[in-house]
């Protein structure tokens, strides 16, 4: 028996191809869904682009057949509007909500006996459609098993002989080892726990290179765990060129990076800027809603990346001042609005927050990355702001399952809370 999909809008604005995902199936668009998306067209931001583009579908559609009566699509599916269905004297509901109006679609088309499934990135509507008894879920095209997240490294046990010669020779040989390119081992001796070395797995020699005991002054920032040492090796390692770090407030993710892009920008001119970057999500509002110049509404959003900078040049004890490194043109800060269709080289680049990317803004941001760039998104899928995103749907969760595997890429999840004391003790028990 075929399935239908009813869609809501909020399905479409995250993923526009998500008219295309249900196999042979026949998806709905009820008529208020349409007219949503009329609304959302006019935005700037990717809820626009991405109504703007499932508009054109739609109309691309429309010279195979009637969209009213169904219309085939390429993956052997069937694509319907329907218009709108009179709830009157079927169940209590406001017949004047418009999302009340999608899920009595799915409703009226359960009733006339077909197998009806409701889709929607909104947790109520969810609810609401189980409540009328319509099967609900979320839309699950590219989302990812939180509970499983690539973390970057493992803990495998070796002989205290096998890590003595490790560090001598700076190198282990592993075959048909089933590492990832780029993952982190931590050699634990077999009978001595504390007895351990740490390397990275090198997928072209076939085995482990010690990773340095001392990686160094970067900065001012020293790693505290062997976390923030994995994530320092990634960074400044320039053949790795996206690298990505999650991990709870205060586990050093934006300072680390901010340090190591300092160091390869401004010591050793590895790259012409360190760009800086993060989504404008909080107010749900694009750049400019907000009052001033576009250098004065960036510094409302930067600020926390302002106060990491600041930190780093107090430490360090340099002369410099962020605006200084701006006016210099080493350092830019940039909103994310402005970086599409730019192609960005030979610059560190750094995007913050990133968990508060859908998949495709992800892909967007990287796809901007041109000749000797690198790119850095931090976050942590567990503190998203934007009200159709998880920590399983989020763009930065995505590219860490997507791009784990690849030569030119490396992860470390964070654990540890080294901000403070306080700071340690509010995230373990608030």
């Amino acid at each position: 028996m075929r399935k239908i999909f009813v869609l809501d809008t909020n399905v479409i604005l995250h993923n526009a191809e998500a008219l295309n995902v249900f196999a042979d199936n026949e998806v709905v668009l009820p008529i208020d869904v349409i007219e949503e998306l009329d609304i959302f067209k006019k935005d700037s931001d990717e809820k626009g682009r991405n109504a703007r583009a499932a508009i054109r579908m739609l109309d691309d559609l429309r010279e195979h057949g009637k969209l009213g009566e169904g219309v085939p699509l390429e993956n052997g599916g069937i694509l319907r509007i329907v218009m709108h269905v009179d709830s009157k004297g079927i169940l209590n509901v406001s017949p004047h909500e418009r999302d009340n109006k999608i899920l009595m679609v799915a409703y009226d088309l359960q009733q006339k006996g077909n197998h009806v499934i409701f889709v929607s990135k909104d947790i109520n509507a969810r609810v609401k459609a189980d409540a009328l008894g319509v099967n609900a879920v979320d839309f699950e095209k590219q989302k990812v098993d939180i509970d499983s997240l690539y973390n970057g490294w493992k803990e495998i046990e070796f002989s205290s002989k096998e890590i003595d010669n490790f560090y001598e020779k700076k190198f282990f040989a592993l075959k048909e080892n089933g590492l990832f390119p780029n993952q982190y081992i931590l050699l634990k001796d077999k009978s001595a726990g504390k007895h351990t070395a740490l390397g990275r797995y090198d997928a072209k020699q076939k085995g482990i290179v010690l990773l340095k005991s001392d990686l160094g002054d970067v900065w001012g920032i020293k790693p505290r765990n062997k976390e923030q040492a994995i994530a320092l090796d990634l960074l400044l390692d320039d053949s790795i060129k996206l690298v990505t770090l999650v991990g709870v407030a205060g586990t050093g993710k934006t300072l680390l990076a901010l340090a190591a892009g300092l160091k390869k920008t401004v010591d050793e001119h590895g790259y012409k800027r360190m760009l800086v970057s993060r989504p404008v999500i909080p107010m749900g509002k694009d750049i400019g809603y907000l009052p001033g110049t576009k250098e004065e509404k960036l510094v409302n959003w930067m600020q926390p990346i302002y106060d990491n900078l600041e930190y780093i040049l107090t430490i360090r004890k340099r002369k410099e001042h962020v605006e200084g490194l701006i006016d210099c043109d080493l350092l830019q800060l940039e909103a994310l609005t402005y970086m599409r269709g730019r192609s960005i080289p030979n610059q560190f680049i750094i995007i913050d927050e990133a968990q508060n990317l859908t998949p495709h803004e992800i892909k967007t941001v990287v796809s901007r990355a041109g000749s000797n760039t690198k790119m850095v998104l931090t976050g942590d899928p567990y503190q998203i702001d934007s009200p159709y995103l998880d920590s399983s749907s989020n763009g930065l969760s995505y590219a860490v399952e997507r791009m784990k595997g690849q030569e030119m890429f490396g992860h470390v999840t964070l654990t540890k809370n080294e901000r403070s004391g306080l700071a340690s003790l509010a995230a373990e028990l608030l």
